[in-house]
């Protein structure tokens, strides 16, 4: 059984977050890629509401009819400094119902979580944004320096319609901004440590791999599907997918990826190989999918498109390729892709973006660590790179350093990493109200 929605009047962030991610959730931004999806302007619109009434005055921008984005700047104490940018995107990867246990767009309450399509990727942390904004505003709190805080459309199709739009067309809108904050880190892993006691670590992304999602499209000779065919694109196709999936990428460590072995080493104590890191990966519960991804370049294909009838060979035959690529390494990546598609398979960019790598130092860095600290007094933090992309990249272009920071206290068993882009995602309601105040802490201290 459900719970009810929550109607208190709240007087924290951590008594709204609740309330505020389950309504996001009910609004159904799934992002298809294409013009299919519902666009994000009623969640705009929804956050827009949220913030008017407590007297801010944001912006919606829309890059075209539906694909709206949400800006308000928020005065600090000191506007000389260089501004913060806070920020989450709006649209959630599309969900089919029948493959959950509840409505993906219900929002439900079960099991102590929030259930539901974005509920950690991302309207957790827009819900936490959202009630630690709105209670600055409340009690005329002015946090050390300026806050751009943004609600972003189209971070799921690689963000042409959100944040490289805003670059593009609104830059303004982020003058003076240095640095942000976004998803996906400051999320606990729970381990053993050398002792046999529980450790708690939070992973603060530093670091996140460039992305290049690829077309193949293999040509050949049309015909008759009873005649034989040497020319076949179907086949070449085929040939370069297995070539390509065969290939094993060669493992290297950049700097936030040993780093974070090292520290798990050292609070373990297991012992790793630079060809053998299996033992200490372990430890890394819901998070190990992530830095499995960190280890070296990834190439996996995700859709098929050939033929339009069962006796018909086509002349064409494609496929759709996710690649991801470590910092310096796309040049690389994308000589070794179109060696291994051959000679009869043309490979084309959909899309392409950086790869980020930002220092886990300096005051921002010790003021995130000392918001989640204060509230998990025996935790350590430790860096990590993303194996995925966020709307960082978009700010980079303006010279804005990115850290992943979306601070969630996770259950030791919960299975993290799999729930993004994944069935049943949910979040800990303790999860997010533990967010809510670090973050909190972090926006009045930063």
């Amino acid at each position: 059984m459900a719970d009810a929605l929550q109607t208190d009047t709240p007087t924290t962030p951590e008594e709204e977050v609740v309330r505020i991610c389950q309504e996001l959730i009910r609004i159904d931004t799934s992002n298809y890629g294409d013009e299919d999806g519902p666009g994000e302007r009623k969640a705009a619109e929804y956050v827009m509401t949220e913030l008017t009434e407590v007297g801010l005055e944001p912006q919606l921008l829309e890059s075209e009819p539906g694909r709206a984005s949400v800006v308000v700047r928020i005065e600090g104490q000191d506007s000389g400094r260089g501004a913060l940018a806070v920020h989450g995107h709006l649209d959630v990867v599309p969900a089919r119902a029948e493959d959950w246990q509840v409505d993906p767009f219900g929002g439900e309450i079960r099991d102590d979580c929030v259930w539901g399509r974005g509920a950690i990727d991302m309207k957790d942390m827009d819900a936490m944004i959202l009630s630690v904004v709105k209670d600055l505003a409340r009690t005329g709190t002015k946090p050390p320096r300026d806050l751009v805080v943004a609600f972003i459309a189209d971070e799921e199709a690689g963000g042409a319609k959100g944040s490289h739009w805003l670059v593009d067309h609104h830059a303004d809108l982020f003058e003076g901004v240095t640095e942000a904050i976004s998803e996906v880190g400051g999320y606990s892993v729970t381990f053993p440590d050398k002792s046999g006691e529980q450790q708690r670590a939070y992973l603060l992304q530093t670091a996140e791999k460039g992305i290049a999602w690829l077309r193949l499209t293999a040509r050949g000779r049309a015909g008759h599907g009873s005649v034989p065919n040497d020319e076949n694109a179907v086949v070449r196709l085929a040939g370069a997918i297995a070539r390509i999936d065969a290939h094993q990428w060669p493992r290297e460590f950049i700097g936030s990826v040993r780093q974070l072995l090292d520290g798990l080493s050292d609070l373990t104590g297991v012992s790793y190989a630079d060809d053998d890191v299996t033992a200490l990966l372990q430890n890394l519960g819901g998070a190990r999918g992530f830095v499995e991804g960190t280890l070296r370049d990834t190439s996996n294909f995700t859709m098929l498109d050939s033929g339009y009838k069962h006796n018909v060979i086509p002349q064409t035959a494609s496929a759709s390729l996710d690649c991801r690529f470590l910092p310096g390494h796309e040049e690389e990546l994308m000589s070794t892709i179109r060696e291994l598609a051959g000679e009869h398979v043309e490979v084309s960019v959909v899309h392409r973006d950086i790869a980020l790598d930002a220092p886990f130092e300096g005051a921002l860095v010790d003021k995130m660590k000392g918001a989640l600290l204060a509230e998990d007094p025996g935790a350590a933090v430790l860096p990590y790179c993303l194996s995925g992309g966020t709307d960082n990249k978009a700010l980079k272009r303006l010279g804005v350093t990115g850290y992943g920071f979306a601070p969630l206290r996770l259950p030791a068993d919960l299975d993290f990493a799999p729930m993004f882009h994944g069935v049943d995602e949910r979040v800990p309601l303790d999860s997010l109200r533990f967010g809510a105040r670090v973050l909190n802490r972090f926006l009045t201290d930063c």
